[in-house]
């Protein structure tokens, strides 16, 4: 197949265009900035329909991650990014002739803020997604799946807290965060959480657009995880050993934490930067989330190839071989 990977100038995205090719099929990459991949790209803004068209002749299938991942922004930015350029996307696919489709998706498309233990893929709610960022998501992908048909099998993936070396999303995050001081546990970090290695949210979405128009995956979402689900406390001691840096060892209540995100949601609202503590977020450090892989691993024909320990094994080496700070 010829697969067009849109957003590949970012991590997964990057990864997801190296798994296909691994796999012996053609990739084309398109996102805004150069990604320096060794792939066909045309670069151009998922807003615009005329560079959209360019990149999708021959096209045969679509893994769409380009999005607006942020803890700050209008509603109106992220409705033009994730659900407007996710329409126009799906447009040009059709157009086109592709006949798979695979949306990257997150698992906050159906996070009320309640917890979430040993679930599958729960419906996405726009209503009661927890922020802009989640509840576009949770737009884009039920738009998604409405567009399913016969001769265009589309597919949502969720990859849960995605991570590795050289990621800027969560681990760059929390080491910066470490390294000012500014990183502490809520309610001493007991909340059980899944996430997912690089390697493997790639290798799933491989699977995903591969296995597309089989009767048991188009139409329906999943969540992807490594299905080892850690406290937070635990998780955050192993990122900052792997930086060389101390485990988090301040704990502050969740009221007062999600008290202080707020306020700080409000006063960021003019700024460039990002604010250090969000509700969204206070509640992701507080909540239980994990998920049962079960039907993920079997209609997929998929299993995650890195362990836990094996990823901050790769990530303590990554650090340990001159790492710059994220």
């Amino acid at each position: 197949m010829r697969v067009l990977v849109t957003g590949a100038s970012g991590l997964l995205g990057a990864a997801t265009a190296h798994a296909i090719a691994n796999r012996g099929h053609e990739v084309v990459v398109f996102q805004r900035r150069a990604s320096g991949l060794p792939f066909d790209e045309v670069r151009g803004d998922i807003g615009d329909d005329d560079a959209l068209t360019r990149v999708m002749v021959g096209a045969s299938a679509v893994v769409h991650l380009a999005a607006k991942v942020s803890i700050t922004g209008t509603m109106a930015e992220f409705e033009r990014v994730n659900v407007e350029g996710t329409r126009r996307v799906l447009q040009s696919a059709k157009v086109a002739g592709a006949s798979k489709f695979v949306y990257v998706s997150s698992p906050s498309v159906a996070h009320t803020g309640a917890p979430i233990i040993g679930a599958g893929a729960l419906p996405a709610n726009p209503q009661t997604a927890r922020g802009p960022y989640a509840s576009t998501k949770a737009q884009a992908e039920l738009l998604t799946l409405a567009q399913d048909e016969p001769d265009f099998a589309v597919v949502a993936i969720r990859p849960h807290l995605v991570w590795g070396p050289g990621d800027e999303q969560l681990i760059g995050r929390i080491i910066t965060r470490a390294r000012a001081g500014r990183l502490f546990l809520i309610d001493h970090g007991v909340a059980l959480i899944d996430t997912t290695y690089i390697d493997n949210a790639a290798s799933a979405l491989v699977a995903a657009v591969e296995r597309a128009a089989e009767p048991s995956v188009h139409g329906r979402a999943f969540v992807v995880t490594n299905g080892e689900p850690r406290t937070v406390a635990e998780l955050l001691t192993q990122i900052t050993r792997a930086a060389g840096l101390p485990a988090p060892t301040r704990s502050v209540p969740f009221a007062a934490a999600y008290g202080a995100g707020r306020v700080a949601e409000r006063v960021w609202q003019t700024r460039d930067s990002e604010p250090p503590l969000t509700g969204f977020l206070a509640e992701q450090l507080a909540t239980a989330h994990w998920f049962d892989q079960r039907e993920t691993r079997a209609a997929l024909a998929w299993v995650p190839a890195v362990g836990l320990a094996e990823g901050f094994g790769r990530l303590t080496s990554w650090y340990q071989r001159g790492a710059v700070a994220l």
